[in-house]
């Protein structure tokens, strides 16, 4: 028998070896990607091609009669301090891009703020019904918008009604002259503001810092309250907080004051600055708010 030299055993050991390796290292996985998520669709009455915010919620169609019944309900009720198309007013802020309005489903957030009010703030309650309070929350929930919070279509033009109606509305039935002159505090301002401003600011008063020129040189006027004890004894200050329980307010000499309450007891008297403009919209119409505005942007 023939000895096969130990070299050649080696070389074909390490040839087998080699071939063999290879197969033994897991061929590399590549990870899944998943698909993107297509992109949300528009709101009721967004433009063609308009994509919503990753932030805003993917809500169904709503009946357009509901929409237009709640945005008629939020502009005589709300727009005086939201804006008209509930983006900011005179003081209230951006509703459209409000977290509270966000999370809220079928208007069970909104109505609590409708119904409870934030009187503190200047925000007065609204006894409704919950038809309309889902309107309105409905009417909230279809508005579009861009990252800003604004509506990226072209700004509606909201002179649409008689001017000449409005000046009559003005000196009669709306008693607005009572108030109001065109040649004191008013004079000038369809040539200082936008229709849309001047539209919220009849509604809201100037957010109770005055209307037209002191609109925006006078701060707010703060909600005042008077508390009066079984004895007779009255304290009266800016109203800090109340609720069912208690409430709370500041004199002028900065004196911090709370009080239980009991039923009727203490006797508790809000004044709202912005009070005789929320009597208003308990009367006012649609076509009244669009005469008047079309008469005061002649203001100049």
């Amino acid at each position: 028998m023939k000895r096969v030299p130990v070299v050649v055993i080696a070389s074909i050991f390490l040839v087998g070896f080699a071939y063999t390796a290879p197969a033994q290292v897991p061929a590399p996985q590549q990870s899944a990607q998943p698909a993107p998520a297509p992109p949300a669709p528009p709101a009721h009455g967004a433009p063609a091609g308009f994509v919503m915010p990753p932030a805003y919620p993917v809500r169904p169609p709503a009946d357009p009669a509901v929409v237009d019944h709640g945005k008629k309900l939020f502009v005589t009720s709300c727009g005086f301090c939201h804006g008209t198309d509930a983006r900011g007013g005179a003081t209230g802020p951006n509703l459209v891009r409000s977290q509270l309005v966000l999370d809220d489903k079928s208007g069970e957030l909104v109505g609590a703020v409708i119904r409870e009010g934030r009187l503190t703030k200047g925000m007065p309650k609204f006894d409704m019904p919950d038809a309309d309070v889902s309107a309105i929350a409905t009417f909230l929930h279809s508005q579009y918008t861009n990252e800003s919070g604004a509506a990226p279509s072209a700004p509606i033009n909201i002179v649409v009604g008689d001017a000449k109606a409005g000046q009559a509305y003005f000196s009669g039935p709306g008693k607005c002259n009572t108030c109001h002159s065109v040649t004191g505090d008013l004079a000038g301002i369809g040539a200082k503001y936008e229709p849309k401003d001047v539209q919220n600011l009849l509604l809201s008063g100037g957010g109770g810092g005055g209307f037209g020129r002191r609109a925006k040189s006078t701060p707010p006027a703060p909600t005042t309250v008077t508390v009066t004890l079984p004895n007779g004894q009255k304290y009266q200050g800016k109203l800090l907080r109340i609720d069912a329980f208690r409430v709370a307010l500041t004199e002028d000499d900065g004196q911090y004051r709370s009080f239980t309450i009991n039923g009727a007891t203490p006797k508790v008297e809000v004044h709202n600055p912005l009070q005789p403009h929320l009597d208003m919209l308990l009367t006012i119409k649609d076509i009244d708010i669009h005469n008047l505005t079309a008469y005061l942007v002649t203001v100049k």
